[in-house]
């Protein structure tokens, strides 16, 4: 009888990741029923290995391990060797990465995992060399002594697994017995003390090397300056934000933004370019620009946005997942220069210019004595030392740029990763849909339609309200995660308060419909990672915590307190308020890891203020105003001027009646009227957006 797993099967998956790896000896599988299976019918170990297609250190272990013939042997006669694209399974991820974390004190990529033919871990790491090196056990000694302790030490494993999996099952799945009190708005400012003390005040962002964008905690900081006026809140988001934009992680030719800096001062980057990057850190700048009026902010948004469309977009619609760090098998190849490089295209002075803009230097800042561009001296110190004015500097760069971006464009470029996963597209669309607002840009918000029309085209099933995780050429796989639901019908109720369209409104809560029916969990009070339905795993996951993306618990739970006011009987408020109460103490005691669930805490307690637009077509004067003001939570609800017009929405809203923050809010006299509301108050109705808006700081404590 044919071995099932006696062959490497990954030549079968789409996953860029997985089909680098096609053509190891090791025999890799899937994470499926063939491989799961085959483990327990054979009574052998599981080596699952996890990692992702722009993943550095997962090319070297491939290079170093997976591709000697010995280990392969020892992996394929002992174990059944399965790998895993962490962006198609972040359950899987999440799970075992918390043991990796518990035991070791840390985590990443590639992930390396021991475990019994039944999932539950036993050994965990990340990168093993493949001989003993500084104090790190060597890969192929570990499968080896594995392969033996499984049949001689197999109850000590055994053991040790049910122990793990039961820590596992304490971080995240289980929900206190009694629940505590939800914080209230004082959580704001304890989430910004927080991130005041992990500021670094010195080279910008928080901690020491290597370096994250962080954009939760630059979020917090900017709504604790809104609210409270603390300047210094303000000052250490600004000084993230230009360290970022004038480091080595901002590309300075193409736009766009890498994965995070290895040092502590933004210098150099690992090189990797992640959609979900771009979809939380534009948010920022958009965010920064409205309050100071500064428009390097709205340049480097824009910037962004031109990367995105022009690298990360199909031509149908919808946004990529990565691009690599490696081009022709070195890492950062594409992005850097030498000074002999410049000089060959460009003209002298402007050469001169550039080089002395961007800190290329003989000696470099990188290998082999390359460098990455960062900002190293101002425009107005480069027209003083060069004797032209500082337009003359900016123009000549401008040209200098342009001409190095169309030379860069003949290297060898970084592979893409092209699967198209729902839920970071709903981050971008939703960045897509706020850029339109503030840059006034209505193709921004044409482009954040088209994506949303793909995902839901290809993942969304209308009739069964199900979605899938990730299409790539063709391919629709897996379920969609609480990520992929909260992320995707944020994103689509953004789109509607940017158009007034009401389609993506109607998208968007039957996506929470379905995060209320699959995801929520009333008897736990919590609101689960994998869906009820889903594939069952040896723990049930919760996100409480922000990573590298929002926490999908957080923003789901926003969520839900947004749309209360849309869908009143969807039990949408309730569902917040009580996984709110469930993990209040972990709120309170460590907010800055929580930003997303303490922030959407914040709105609970201080209520979402409400912006009603009863016109059929918004005046350009109202446009004008809501992309020059920073309003930090409040919910913009266009609906047509008239109730008979409202009729038509409630049809495709299938609702029988206005819900509350519509009802009785036609146009005042034929004309747009605004209604400014929060916590069942609200302004008299106005026909001027200024009058409406102050009535928050003002009108509502008369």
């Amino acid at each position: 009888m044919t071995d099932p797993v006696g062959r490497n099967r990954l030549d079968d998956e789409q996953s860029p990741y997985l089909r680098q790896h096609a053509d190891n000896p090791v025999n890799w599988q899937p994470w499926d029923d063939t491989a799961l299976e085959a483990a327990r019918e054979a009574d052998k170990p599981i080596f699952l290995s996890i990692g992702y297609s722009a993943c550095h250190w997962c090319h070297v272990m491939a290079d170093e391990s997976f591709s000697d013939p010995d280990i392969a042997e020892t992996l394929n006669e002992h174990f059944v060797p399965v790998k895993v694209d962490r962006e198609e399974r972040p359950d899987l991820d999440r799970i075992y990465q918390t043991i990796c974390q518990l035991v070791t004190g840390g985590g990443g990529w590639p992930l390396s995992v021991w475990l019994t033919p039944q999932g539950k871990p036993f050994f965990v790491g990340t990168y093993f060399p493949p001989e003993p090196r500084r104090g790190a056990p060597g890969f192929r000694d570990l499968v080896e002594s594995f392969a033996e302790s499984w049949q001689t030490d197999r109850d000590e494993i055994e053991n040790r697994a049910q122990q793990w999996t039961s820590a596992i099952h304490d971080q995240l799945e289980d929900t206190p017995d009694t629940p505590g009190e939800a914080p209230g708005s004082e959580i704001l400012e304890q989430t910004v003390q927080a991130a005041l003390r992990a500021a670094d005040r010195d080279d910008g962002g928080f901690g020491g090397g290597p370096k994250f964008p962080q954009p939760g905690r630059i979020d917090a900081l900017l709504r604790g300056y809104a609210i409270t006026g603390r300047r210094q809140a303000l000052d250490v988001a600004v000084e993230s934000l230009d360290a970022m934009a004038n480091g080595g992680l901002r590309d300075h030719l193409g736009g766009g933004f890498h994965r995070y800096c290895v040092d502590k001062d933004w210098t150099v980057p690992h090189f990797e370019k992640m959609l979900y990057d771009q979809a939380g850190l534009v948010p920022r700048y958009l965010d920064t620009y409205r309050l100071t009026g500064t428009e390097a902010y709205a340049d480097v948004a824009a910037e962004t946005f031109e990367f995105v469309r022009r690298e990360l977009s199909h031509d149908d619609g919808g946004f990529f997942a990565t691009l690599d760090a490696q081009s022709g098998g070195e890492e950062g190849t594409f992005y850097v220069w030498t000074p002999d490089e410049v000089r060959s295209l460009l003209p002298e002075l402007e050469a001169d210019l550039f080089c002395d803009r961007y800190g290329v230097t003989p000696g470099g800042n990188f290998e082999n004595k390359t460098t990455v561009l960062n900002v190293s001296a101002t425009l107005s110190d480069l027209a003083e030392e060069y004797d032209i004015s500082e337009d003359e500097v900016e123009d000549k760069l401008a040209e200098a740029r342009k001409a190095l971006f169309a030379a860069r464009s003949g290297r060898e470029r970084p592979a893409r990763d092209e699967k198209i996963l729902a839920g970071w597209n709903g981050l971008m669309i939703s960045a897509f849909a706020q850029g339109a607002v503030a840059l006034e840009d209505d193709s921004l918000a044409d482009d954040a339609r088209r994506a949303l029309d793909f995902v839901r085209e290809h993942l969304w099933d209308a009739d069964a309200g199900h979605l899938s995780r990730r299409v790539m050429n063709g391919e629709v796989k897996g379920d969609g995660y609480l990520e992929d639901y909260a992320f995707l019908a944020r994103g689509a109720f953004d789109l509607y308060q940017a158009t007034g369209d009401v389609d993506p409104l109607a998208f968007a809560l039957d996506l929470a419909r379905a995060i209320h029916r699959e995801f929520y969990d009333d008897a736990a009070g919590t609101l689960y990672f994998t869906p009820e339905s889903g594939e069952a795993l040896v723990t049930r996951p919760q996100e409480a915590t922000d990573q590298s993306t929002p926490s999908s618990l957080g923003v789901a739970t926003s969520l839900f307190l947004d749309l209360e006011h849309f869908a009143p009987d969807a039990g949408f408020g309730e569902a917040a308020d009580t996984v709110l109460e469930t993990h209040a103490n972990r709120i309170r005691g460590s907010p800055l890891e929580h930003v997303s669930l303490a922030l959407a805490a914040e709105k609970a307690a201080s209520g979402v203020p409400e912006l009603t637009v009863a016109a059929d077509e918004m005046p350009a004067e109202w446009h004008e105003t809501l992309a020059s003001r920073y309003l930090p939570g409040l919910v913009v609800a266009p609906r047509p001027a008239t109730d008979d017009g409202l009729d038509a929405w409630l049809d495709e809203l299938e609702l029988d009646e206005a819900p509350p923050i519509w009802a009785a809010r036609e146009a005042d006299g034929g004309e747009p009227t605004v209604y400014a509301c929060e916590n069942f108050t609200c302004s008299a109705p106005t026909h001027d957006i200024d009058e409406a808006l102050a009535w928050f700081t003002a009108g509502r404590d008369d």
